[in-house]
């Protein structure tokens, strides 16, 4: 019996990637039966929502999804899809291994990184619990916050100052430390370690901090150890080596996956899954390059990698290890891989996205 699949193929250089993707999946003979969806800026252009509600639909049919990058713009436009996604559909958890492959470029190639990162996706910073400067309502919170029984004031003129809320929770907390805790145990992991900086915001990395220590209680069998996140960062540059699961509230886990993708070689080679209760989203950890759309030049490996994590969440483990395999292969080999994997970035013999995929899967076969 095939497998239900939502297909969302982006935009930017997203469709190209999804379409490697969807390949290299298929030529490892799992059935998929795909659900093809658009979203994106190019979708906001025809409809004037950049995630038509088929999308949302979709998924929650299927509850499970691989999803190309779709573009966020900076500062102005809509806001991010991958955001709006994690929240509607409750994925609660990013999960993100950042693995060493023989043959990708990285100052780190000898200690042969692999690490999981274990992200909580709907709380934090994230949440955008926002206040714009020089609204009636963020005059009015700043004016409660000053006018609270506390010596920790807002000193900035209300018309000039911005406000972010920042919401930690107990049950957040437990159930992404409960996360990271039973993948851990579930793939032969040895230790979990909660980032945080209790150190300063002790009412809300405190709360996870300590949220964190009391669940640890209940996995004996797994080592537990917290850092302080920006001496995790100076921790991971000079000894990755030391670090197997880290937990993370939102916004750090956001910073440092890429800090960890660029331990292993870059967001080329960094694959994600989004995960909950009642459904999980596959996707890249980097973004849509949409100044590539169209040119066959971008790296498909960080997609394909994806697919491979959402083969294992529909228990075809089987059939996930040889698809890792043949990445693993294509990229140590050195032939048939993208500019950004070869010694040299302008080397005539890099292949394009379509041409490393077809070398997969003929590894596959």
């Amino acid at each position: 019996m095939a497998h239900e699949v939502t297909l969302i193929t982006g935009d930017g250089t997203g469709p190209e990637l999804a379409e490697a993707a969807r390949r290299c999946i298929d030529a490892t003979g799992v059935a998929i039966d795909w659900d093809v969806q658009e979203a994106g800026i190019d979708v906001m252009e025809r409809t004037g929502s950049p995630i038509p509600d088929g999308v949302l639909e979709s998924v929650r049919r299927t509850k499970c999804a691989l999803k190309a990058p779709i573009t966020t713009p900076i500062g102005t436009g809509f806001r991010s899809i991958n955001v709006f996604l994690r929240q509607e559909l409750g994925l609660f958890a990013c999960i993100r291994p950042c693995k060493h492959y023989p043959g990708v470029r990285t100052f780190f190639e000898h200690l042969g990184v692999d690490l999981v990162i274990v992200r909580e996706n709907t709380e934090d910073l994230y949440a955008g619990v926002e206040f714009q400067a020089g609204q009636e309502e963020t005059a009015r919170l700043i004016e409660f916050i000053n006018g609270l029984p506390s010596d920790r004031k807002i000193k900035t003129p209300a018309n000039l100052t911005g406000v972010s809320i920042k919401p930690i929770s107990v049950p957040g907390t437990e159930r992404i430390v409960r996360c990271a805790f039973d993948y851990a145990r579930a793939n032969g992991r040895k230790k979990v370690t909660a980032v945080h900086k209790a150190n300063i915001m002790k009412h809300t990395d405190g709360l996870f901090l300590a949220t964190s220590r009391q669940v640890a209680k209940d996995y004996p069998d797994i080592e537990f150890e917290d850092r302080i996140v920006d001496n995790m960062c100076m921790q991971l540059t000079q000894k990755p080596e030391l670090y197997d699961v880290l937990v993370l509230p939102n916004l750090y886990g956001d910073i440092l996956s890429d800090l960890g993708a660029g331990l292993v070689g870059g967001l080329g080679v960094a694959p994600g899954a989004n995960v909950g209760p009642n459904g999980a989203v596959f996707e890249a950890t980097h973004g849509s390059a949409p100044k590539y759309k169209g040119q066959n030049k971008v790296n498909p490996t960080a997609v394909i990698l994806s697919g491979m994590l959402m083969l294992r969440h529909l228990g075809e483990v089987e059939a996930a290890n040889r698809l890792e395999q043949a990445v693993a292969a294509v990229i140590a080999e050195g032939k048939s891989v993208t500019y950004d994997l070869k010694p040299h970035r302008d080397d005539p013999t890099a292949v394009g996205t379509r041409e490393m995929a077809e070398a997969i899967c003929a590894r596959l076969a």
